[in-house]
């Protein structure tokens, strides 16, 4: 068996089961390259492309079945064999797929000589075929019968599509006839669809309905949670005030317009109240002598109902009722806006909860472990600085008092040796245990370099757990906002941060304004995005930082670049950088509070930051802070 798959035979199995393919696949990999497709339009583009050298079909496809796809092959590469792979077992299922081109049929479920069967027909293999003219003439027969259905398809499409324009027409003419009203209703949809206050939305939508098509009252009813009820919410005038104040609704049923409408969800119309018996009598709306109930429907939903009255009797035309009809559908839809619009905000607000909550926890738990972590080394690090102080001592207390010449030495050395023994040390026990050990652990215990580095540990890990604490309560602080000049404060931030001569490039634009913000927490912002850039600065060459600042192109806000020439951020860690207790510093001291409070400081303070980095081509920082008004 060759190993180049080049030289391999190509077999193409066109099947809609993932699994069936996925078996061949696993089946015939080893000694074929096999090329696969889900349905026979793409199997018959990829065989034209690739000319394989044996084309397996199941019969069960879309689109055509596996004989016709045969036939089609057939032409095609009228050299290459094909096989039908099929579960059909009905009489003459064989027969149909040779008589379709297919030059063997392979039965479901595949057994243990598929792969037999499969060389057997790339090396020439050809099932006979008995009575091939009685089966080609069944064969030809189906595909007649098939096309028929198909031309019966089409033909009841085009009717249908027929049809459907002579609607179109019809509704082209009715809605030029109608194009003045409707003019009017699209400018009150207009006016409504753009408020998302529900209260001033249905206010709005009754007065205007009132003042552009003169009807004396309007009013909106929507359903109650449990739908048993139409609620009032809106109405026009003094009726509207008053049905309002007493908290007006009407069942969800048939004894009124409104509920009618509701729950039928379609317009109810009476051109004559005094004769309609399903209309409810309002004792607020006496003069109502036409009156209109249409549904407020949103993907066949009922929201509520609008009612529109007239004290004029007949007073709705046909083109009066449709252009009202278009208005309701698009009040509908801004109601529904309108009420999404408040789920939404309900749900940000629980989502916002929810999340600050969690957001404390996690930076609960995590400033936990950095202090943990940052405090750990302290205690082994006392331990061994008051063993160590022990060990000198007893060497303190060795010495010899007489043979000080100074008054205040020997008093010392009398004072540490009173002192010690008040703290229960025994130093002639601690000198007994150091001559018996031997000189070089004798030499490591009295270390003063040992000493020290143990006081640095438990120095640098207290300025640690200082700075997250920093990192965490800073951006907190009670702010005492004034106009500040950034220029002067960066300037001298830099200056005080004792970096490199020449290493920060400052620039400014002359219109460059002050900024309105607390210069003590603003001030940090610019140190730790500076510190940061230079810092990520250690393994270039010629490290340079430019800051730079002018007035955005938003007037409301001054600009501040800080850009660097180092190693850049990667793009995968670009959204991690502000997250607490992330950091890339590893072991070399970042809390990963740096950018997280900077980001904190500018957002409350009404201000963005960004970022924009390439790898090998440095990070800029962009801050934007509200100028001085």
């Amino acid at each position: 068996m060759t190993s180049d798959p080049r030289k391999l035979p190509q077999v193409l199995y066109i099947e809609d089961s993932d699994e069936s393919r996925a078996l061949v696949r696993r089946l015939l990999s080893d000694k074929y390259v096999v090329l696969e497709a889900a349905d026979p339009l793409n199997g018959l583009q990829l065989a034209e492309e690739t000319n394989p050298n044996l084309i397996l079909l199941d019969h069960n496809l879309p689109y055509m079945t596996g004989s016709e796809a045969a036939t089609r092959l057939k032409k095609m590469l009228p050299n290459t064999p094909i096989v039908i792979v099929s579960a059909d077992t009905s009489p003459g299922a064989r027969e149909r797929a040779l008589a379709a081109g297919a030059v063997g049929f392979i039965s479901k479920p595949i057994d243990d000589d598929f792969e037999d069967l499969v060389d057997a027909y790339l090396h020439g293999r050809v099932e006979k075929l008995e009575h091939a003219e009685i089966h080609l003439q069944a064969y030809q027969q189906e595909l007649v019968e098939r096309l028929e259905g198909n031309i019966r398809q089409l033909s009841s499409a085009l009717e249908k599509n027929k049809h459907l324009l002579q609607q179109n027409e019809r509704m082209f003419s009715m809605l030029e006839r109608r194009h003045r009203l409707l003019e009017t209703a699209a400018r009150v949809g207009q006016m409504v669809t753009s408020i998302l206050d529900m209260n001033e939305l249905l206010k709005h939508t009754v007065n205007i309905i009132c003042s552009e098509f003169h009807f004396y009252y309007s009013g909106i009813f929507l359903v109650s949670e449990d739908r048993q009820w139409a609620v009032l919410r809106a109405g026009y005038a003094e009726a509207g005030r008053k049905m309002m104040a007493e908290n007006y609704r009407l069942p969800v049923d048939e004894k009124s317009m409104i509920g009618s409408a509701i729950l039928s969800q379609e317009a109810k119309i009476a051109l004559d109240a005094e004769g309609e018996e399903s209309r409810f009598k309002n004792p607020f709306l006496l003069n109502t002598r036409s009156e209109m109930a249409l549904p407020l429907v949103v993907d066949a939903v009922a929201l509520g109902a609008l009612t529109v009255q007239s004290d004029q009797l007949n007073a709705f035309s046909e083109d009066d009722i449709n252009s009202l009809q278009a208005m309701s559908e698009q009040v509908a839809i801004a109601i529904n806006n309108a009420q999404l619009m408040n789920k939404l905000e309900n749900a940000n607000a629980e989502i916002l909860r929810t999340k600050t909550f969690e957001a404390i926890a996690t930076a609960t738990g995590e400033a936990i472990h950095w202090v943990g972590n940052k405090a750990a080394p302290i205690p082994g690090s006392v331990k061994r600085v008051r063993e160590d102080m022990q060990y000198l001592l007893a060497l303190v207390g060795q010495v010899n008092e007489s043979a000080l010449e100074n008054d205040s030495l020997r008093a010392a050395v009398q004072t540490v040796r009173e002192e010690a023994d008040a703290l229960g040390i025994d130093l002639d026990k601690v000198l007994a245990e150091m001559s018996a050990m031997k000189a070089n652990r004798l030499q490591a215990l009295v270390s003063v370099e040992s000493l020290m580095e143990d006081l640095d540990i438990a120095e640098n890990s207290a300025v640690t757990i200082l700075n997250i604490k920093e990192g965490l309560i800073g951006p907190a602080r009670q702010r005492n906002d004034e106009a500040v000049s950034l220029r002067e404060m960066i300037s001298n931030t830099v200056e005080n941060m004792g970096l490199p001569e020449g290493v920060v490039e400052l620039t400014w634009t002359d219109d460059m304004p002050a900024a309105h913000v607390d210069a003590r927490q603003i001030e940090q912002v610019f140190n730790n995005l500076i510190k940061n850039a230079w810092e990520a600065m250690g393994t270039t060459s010629a490290p340079k930082i430019f800051v730079h600042g002018r007035r955005d192109a938003d007037p409301n806000f001054v600009l501040v670049t800080i850009k660097d020439n180092g190693p850049g951020i990667p793009k995968e860690i670009q959204e991690k950088i502000w997250v607490s207790f992330f950091t890339t510093k590893g072991g070399s001291g970042g809390t990963g509070l740096g950018l997280s409070s900077v980001m904190q400081i500018v957002n409350q303070h009404g201000g963005k930051i960004s970022l924009e980095s390439e790898a090998g081509k440095g990070a800029t920082f962009f801050v934007r802070l509200p100028v001085e008004k």
